[in-house]
C-alpha cells in the first residue's frame, strides 16, 4: 500500500462544499404550535485528493472480558481484525491499542502516549495484539475515558476510536457512561461494533449517536476483519476534521433541533449557547440533517414568503475550502388547509425511519418480555414502512426475523428460531438510514460548485446501497462508479 503522505493543504484546496434546503414552506396560521421542518443536505466534494495524509489519529479499544474467550473464535476474530486496521494505518499516523475490561489499559505502545505508524510500529502493534488475553468484566466508560485522554495529547485534526465490544455495560457504576459521553462528545469520532451474542444494540447507539459515528455488528466472526478493512479505508478518506452548521432564526422564530439523519442518525448540541452546530470528519460524501424551528405567525403577512431563518455552512481553521452561500429557510402563512396539510417528501421520509426505529425498539422489548404477539405486531409494522420508503435493504433485515406475506399491508409471521441477538443487529442496522428522495419543492434551495446535493439517489451495482446523484463512489463498499470524475 502507498503510504507517502502528501502536504495536508493539497488535501484541501480543492474541496467545495455544497448546501441545500429542502422543506415544504406552507404553515398553518392557526395552528397552535406551528413548526417547520427542513432537510439540509450538505455534501462535500474534493476531500480525497489527499491521499493517505496524516490528519488521523487513531485508538483502537479491543473487548478482553471474560465473555470474549467463549466461543474462542470470537477473541481471534477481533484480533485479525484490530490487526487488518492497523496494517492500513498512513505512516507518521498516531495510534494506540486498548484493552478493555472492567479496567482499561494500553497494550500498544508500552510507553506513556501513542506511538507513530511506521513498518516497525505496526508489526510490534501486531504482535501485541495477538498477545491478548481476556478476563473480567466490562467498562466501557473506562474504555473511552483512556481513549479521549490518549487522544487529547496528539494535535491531529481528526480523533478517531474504534471500539469493539460483545457484551453489555455491567460495570458502569466504576466510570458511569453518561458522564464519559458528555466529557467525551466533540473531541473525537467514534464507530462501536457489536460481536458475538451478549452486546446491547442500544447501548452502541447511545455512544456512537453522542460521538457522531456509527453502530455496527456482525452475524460471524468470520467476517469482522473485512468489515474493519471497509470502515478503515472509508475514515482515511477523511481529511477535513469538522464543519460547522449556523443556523440564525429571525424574530418570532427559535431554533428547535438540528439532528444528522443521514447517513446514520447523530446528535448535535449547540456549541457554547450558540445555534452553531459542529459536524466531524468529512470525506466526499452527503450528510442531511432535520432541522425543526418554531414560529409564531402573530401579525406576521398572510400569502407572502417570509424569511424564517439562515443557514451557513463554514470551515473552523482556516482550511482551504470553497463553501457555499448562506442559504434561507422560509415559511408562507396560510389559512388553506390543503396546503399547509403538506409535508416535504424528505421530511417524511426521515420521519418514516424515525418511526421504523422505534417500531424495532418496541418490537425487541416485547421479544425480551416472551410478548411474541406484540414483538410480530410491531416488525410488521416496521415491514410496512420500510416497504413504503422503499428500503430494501431494511426489508432483507426484516426477512431474518419474519416471513413477509405482505409486505404493503404489514403482515408477517415471526420465525420461531429468533433469538435475542437477532434483534440486536436489527437495531443496529437500522440506525443506517437510506438517502431519501429528491428535493421536494426547491424552496430555499441551492447548489453551487459541488454539485446539487439533493438529486435522487443511485443504486449501488456491488451492493445495492443508495447513494446520492452526485457521488463517485459507493457510500458502504467504496465500489467506484464509472463514468464520474
Amino acid at each position: 500500500m502507498d503510504r507517502e503522505t502528501p502536504e495536508a493543504d493539497e488535501a484541501t484546496a480543492q474541496v467545495a462544499v455544497g448546501l441545500e434546503i429542502s422543506q415544504w414552506k406552507y404553515l398553518s396560521s392557526e395552528a397552535d404550535d406551528p413548526q417547520m421542518h427542513a432537510i439540509l443536505s450538505v455534501q462535500v466534494n474534493g476531500a480525497e485528493g489527499g491521499g493517505r495524509s496524516p490528519v488521523l489519529a487513531q485508538v483502537l479499544a479491543v473487548d478482553c472480558s471474560s465473555s470474549m474467550t467463549w466461543p474462542p473464535e470470537k477473541l481471534h476474530a477481533a484480533q485479525q481484525a484490530a490487526a487488518a486496521a492497523i496494517r492500513m494505518l498512513s505512516d507518521g499516523t498516531p495510534f494506540a491499542v486498548v484493552r478493555g475490561n472492567e479496567k482499561a489499559a494500553v497494550v500498544y505502545p508500552d510507553t506513556l502516549g501513542m506511538a507513530r505508524a511506521d513498518d516497525r510500529s505496526r508489526a510490534a502493534a501486531e504482535r501485541a495484539v495477538h498477545r491478548l488475553v481476556a478476563g473480567g468484566g466490562t467498562c466501557i466508560g473506562t474504555w473511552l475515558d483512556l481513549s479521549h485522554r490518549l487522544l487529547a495529547e496528539q494535535n491531529a485534526p481528526i480523533g478517531h476510536v474504534l471500539l469493539l465490544t460483545d457484551g453489555m455495560n455491567q460495570h458502569d457504576e466504576q466510570m458511569p457512561l453518561a458522564k464519559v459521553l458528555e466529557n467525551c462528545a466533540g473531541r473525537f469520532v467514534c464507530d462501536a461494533w457489536g460481536i458475538g451474542d451478549g452486546w446491547d444494540g442500544r447501548e452502541l447507539l447511545r455512544i456512537t449517536r453522542r460521538l457522531h459515528g456509527s453502530a455496527s455488528s456482525v452475524h460471524e466472526e468470520a467476517a469482522l476483519p473485512a468489515e474493519y478493512e471497509k470502515l478503515m479505508e472509508r475514515l482515511l478518506t477523511k481529511t477535513v476534521p469538522e464543519l460547522e452548521i449556523t443556523v440564525t432564526p429571525m424574530a418570532g422564530a427559535a431554533v428547535r433541533y438540528l439532528k444528522q439523519v443521514y447517513p446514520t442518525e447523530a446528535q448535535l448540541i449547540p456549541e457554547g449557547g450558540t445555534q452553531r452546530f459542529v459536524t466531524r470528519a468529512w470525506g466526499d460524501e452527503t450528510r442531511r440533517y432535520q432541522l425543526c424551528l418554531s414560529a409564531d405567525p402573530a401579525a406576521r403577512p398572510r400569502h407572502e414568503d417570509l424569511q424564517l431563518a439562515v443557514v451557513t455552512v463554514e470551515a473552523p481553521g482556516g482550511a482551504e475550502v470553497r463553501l457555499p452561500p448562506p442559504q434561507p429557510c422560509v415559511v408562507h402563512w396560510t389559512d388553506n388547509p390543503a396546503l399547509s396539510a403538506r409535508t416535504d417528501a424528505q421530511v417524511e421520509h426521515f420521519e418514516h425511519h424515525q418511526r421504523l426505529g422505534e417500531a424495532i425498539a418496541t418490537a425487541t422489548d416485547a421479544h425480551r418480555r416472551g410478548e411474541r404477539d406484540l414483538a410480530e405486531r410491531n416488525l410488521g409494522w416496521a415491514v410496512r414502512l420500510a416497504h413504503a420508503m422503499g428500503a430494501d435493504q431494511q426489508l432483507g433485515r426484516l426477512a431474518r426475523l419474519v416471513e413477509i406475506d405482505d409486505a404493503r399491508a404489514g403482515q408477517v409471521r415471526l420465525r420461531s428460531e429468533v433469538t435475542a441477538v437477532d434483534f440486536e443487529h436489527l437495531i443496529t442496522a437500522s440506525s443506517h438510514s437510506t438517502y431519501g428522495p429528491a428535493s421536494g419543492t426547491g424552496v430555499g434551495s441551492a447548489t453551487d460548485a459541488a454539485g446539487p446535493a439533493g438529486r435522487a439517489a443511485v443504486q449501488c451495482p456491488s451492493c445495492a446501497h443508495q447513494a446520492p446523484a452526485t457521488a463517485r463512489f459507493c457510500p458502504s463498499c467504496r465500489h467506484r462508479f464509472t463514468g464520474r470524475p
